[in-house]
């Protein structure tokens, strides 16, 4: 199955079976155009993992890592499916990162490699939005991974067997392919990862885990579209405008939906 949750017209959030171009709920179904889409899941934590593709390592002359990576994505990261995304003011580079997302399904602690696959919902996208400018100043990463909106999320949570082995990862900018790639790629598949976090982390249903970004990761800019698409799951699409922010003026709002 795969579900989305929407504010229907009455402004109530759903959660609704996805069917493409509607999404059912309580015996009613409701046109993709007539609701907002909200991200999929609404996660206590994003935690991230960096350099997980060898060949993302190797854009960016990292080493690979001897043990994932881990950093965090806050909840005001939060963005959803078709959301527009007003770029941080006053940054040169933002850079768009496909991912796969693993949605947790139950609070866990210590769980195994073996009995990582019972604690996974499913499976949606994740655009790790990248604020450069910071990031390259900073060892925690705050103001580089987590200004608003930079998590953009979604079409839909997937269940698990929606996703096939080798699954393509694939971001275009504008309709151009910048990134496509498999999660066979991965130097840290789901279960190490998921056995990783939760030696130390517990997880809650609802949190995702952003499984890594292969090459490719490029700068976006005002007025660019971003698609993310994973076989099996779907495609995760924003549209991005720059901030108006400029002196005594305020700058555009987009509310986190």
């Amino acid at each position: 199955m795969k579900t989305a949750r929407f504010l229907d017209p009455a402004g109530s959030i759903r959660t609704g079976e996805w069917n493409g171009n509607s999404v059912e709920f309580g015996n009613q179904r409701f046109d993709l155009e007539d609701v907002s889409l909200l991200p999929p899941t609404n996660p206590s934590k994003i935690i991230c993992i960096g350099l997980n593709y060898a060949n993302h390592a190797k854009e960016t002359d990292s080493d690979i890592p001897e043990r994932p990576l881990l950093f965090f994505k806050t909840p005001n990261t939060l963005a959803g499916h078709r959301d527009t995304i007003t770029l941080p003011e006053s940054k040169d580079r933002v850079d768009f990162e496909g991912e796969l997302g693993v949605v947790i399904g139950e609070q866990c602690r210590n769980v195994s490699i073996e009995d990582a696959e019972k604690v996974i919902a499913g499976y949606t996208c994740v655009n790790d939005l990248s604020n450069r400018d910071d990031q390259r100043i900073e060892q925690n990463w705050v103001r580089g991974k987590s200004f608003d909106n930079s998590a953009p999320i979604g079409p839909v949570l997937a269940t698990p067997e929606h996703l096939p082995d080798g699954a393509t990862v694939e971001t275009r900018l504008n309709g151009e392919v910048q990134q496509s790639s498999s999660i066979d790629d991965l130097i840290f598949d789901i279960p190490e990862l998921i056995a990783e976090i939760t030696e130390l982390i517990s997880l809650e249903a609802g949190d995702i885990i952003a499984t890594g970004t292969p090459e490719g990761v490029g700068p976006i800019s005002g007025g660019d579209v971003v698609e993310v698409e994973i076989e099996g799951i779907g495609t995760l699409k924003n549209d991005y405008r720059a901030s108006k922010f400029s002196g005594d003026e305020t700058h555009d709002f987009v509310p986190n939906q």
